[in-house]
């Protein structure tokens, strides 16, 4: 056991080394549905409000190494255009991400643009187109990599060179994202609702090489969203979600279910809906989660029970995540304009 240990730890923390021979992939959450932007820019505005911001914290892998440590934070405002209910929907998502014990950081600042097209006057129906585009910085701490040139046969000797050729331990690159999404309410009083969604992201093929390599740059990443929530009576609800990743030659599947249950004697006036789900990222990781709304406040606790190949190490742990999200709505009673919200 201590060897397979030893041996994943080895791998979390040099695999950088040889990213021009690997195929990279993308950072994820389990609770992707908190962090919509990195699904797909056009769900960002995909909400009953005006405002919203998220962030989302994921600790995974602590449990035998310390691996990774990701963090979200995301923000959005709505706006109407012109008199009908077309809207836009401008926003800004940030991401933090520490890997291994080499510190490898990753930090992305895009901003976001999405146009809603109403295609109904008569409920929310939606038909929306986003772009995201920023800066992302990739850093490695040389100082804590080890490699097999600083073993002088018997021991590991720190006073030898790494054998690298690293000019600068920072990359810098431009990426974007675009994405298309169709959203409506149906059945009685259009309380249901459903969306479908496709997204292309690093639409310009950056280079993120730490040896500059010209032929390095990352795959474009493909994501097919979906979601339904339907009304079970006046009290509950469930709500379905799940995301299909193709970047390279991986891909992941991940989905699942939340329960909702609207607290208190009055379901139009509740204060408080209590949601209890699980999600299912296919051959690695089944995810119990649990979320409250307060008002406008909702928090989200899941945790990753790994069931792939690497429970064997892990002993079936994988991460803990937590998001919080807050949506407002803005004194627009006097205006010219009413928007349709989508009520997902």
């Amino acid at each position: 056991m201590r060897i397979y240990k030893h041996i994943l730890l080895l791998i979390l923390t040099t695999g950088f080394l040889y990213i021009q021979k690997a195929h990279t992939q993308d950072i994820h959450f389990s609770q992707f549905f908190e962090a919509p932007l990195l699904r797909n820019p056009s769900l960002a505005g995909i909400f009953t409000g005006d405002y919203r911001v998220q962030a989302v914290f994921r600790d995974q892998w602590n449990s035998f190494t310390n691996a990774y440590r990701t963090g979200s934070l995301n923000g959005e405002y709505k706006m109407p255009v012109g008199k009908s209910n077309d809207f836009l929907t401008v926003g800004l998502q940030i991401l933090y991400d520490k890997a291994g014990t080499a510190a490898l950081s990753t930090t992305e600042l895009l901003p976001a643009l999405n146009y809603h097209k109403s295609l109904s006057d008569e409920r929310a129906m939606y038909l929306s187109l986003g772009f995201m585009g920023g800066l992302v910085e990739k850093r490695i701490d040389m100082s804590k990599v080890t490699t097999n040139s600083q073993y002088n046969g018997t021991a590991y000797d720190p006073a030898l060179p790494d054998g690298e050729v690293l000019t600068n331990p920072t990359v810098r690159y431009l990426d974007g994202s675009l994405g298309l999404s169709f959203n409506t309410g149906f059945g009685r009083d259009k309380g249901n609702s459903l969306f479908l969604g496709v997204a292309m992201h690093h639409l310009n093929r950056p280079k993120n090489s730490f040896y500059k390599t010209p032929g390095i740059e990352l795959d474009p990443k493909y994501v097919f969203s979906a979601g339904i929530k339907m009304i079970v009576n006046e009290f509950t609800y469930f709500t379905l979600q799940g995301d299909h990743t193709r970047q390279g030659p991986a891909q992941e599947t991940i989905a699942g279910a939340f329960y909702s249950y609207k607290l208190g004697d009055d379901p139009e006036n509740s204060n408080y809906i209590l949601s209890l789900g699980a999600f299912l990222r296919w051959k690695d990781a089944l995810i119990p989660a649990l979320k409250l709304e307060m008002n406008s406040l909702a928090v989200s606790l899941s945790y990753d029970v790994n069931v792939s190949q690497l429970k064997t190490v892990s002993n079936g742990r994988g991460g803990i995540e937590l998001s919080i999200s807050y949506i407002g709505f803005l004194d627009r009673e006097n205006s010219k304009y009413r928007i349709l919200c989508p009520k997902f």
